[in-house]
């Protein structure tokens, strides 16, 4: 892809998340061309399909997602830390993607698999310094995770419901 195409569909990305954040999936995608300061043709090019759109907004925030993991390892005052942050940043990405995040296709189950990578290394470093259960699974905890944020009536719910887990050695 040419630079200026690459970062006109970087724009592109950047603003959906934003859009979609503020006003849902199904805002008008003349607001995220708007919002990118580019024409609705170029959106078109890079995205003939809102699902397409979608589709990439959420590879991006699973690439942030899964890089945080690095991020927290270095600047958490714990393993066991960085592992609860991941778990809430990972509880953001559930709440906002509830469908993707239900989702079975064969795209959403590599990232699934990216964000289940991130996860077991974090638990590993928890569970090599013993800050953390030594049984713990890491699919146990994630699905543990997408249940509370998907049952949960609100925020403040889902938070209190992930503070009663019993992580502890």
């Amino acid at each position: 892809m040419r630079a200026d195409a690459q970062r006109n569909r970087d724009l592109l990305v950047a603003a959906a998340a934003q859009v979609f954040a503020e006003r849902g999936a199904d805002a008008p995608l003349d607001d995220v061309a708007r919002r990118a300061g580019i024409g609705n043709a170029t959106l078109y090019r890079h995205f003939p399909t809102r699902s397409d759109l979608l589709l990439a907004v959420y590879a991006d925030e699973v690439s942030q997602l899964c890089s945080s993991a690095e991020t927290l390892r270095e600047e958490a005052g714990s393993p066991r830390e960085a592992l609860h942050e991941w778990l809430r940043l990972f509880m953001d990405h559930v709440e906002g993607k509830r469908d993707l995040a239900l989702a079975d296709t064969a795209q959403v189950a590599d990232w699934h698999r990216a964000m289940l990578a991130a996860a077991s290394s974090l638990l590993a470093d928890a569970v090599r310094v013993e800050a953390v259960r030594a049984d713990l699974d890491v699919r146990d905890l994630l699905t543990l995770v997408k249940g509370i944020t998907v049952a949960a009536e609100d925020r403040r719910q889902a938070e209190r419901l992930l503070s009663l887990v019993n992580w502890g050695p």
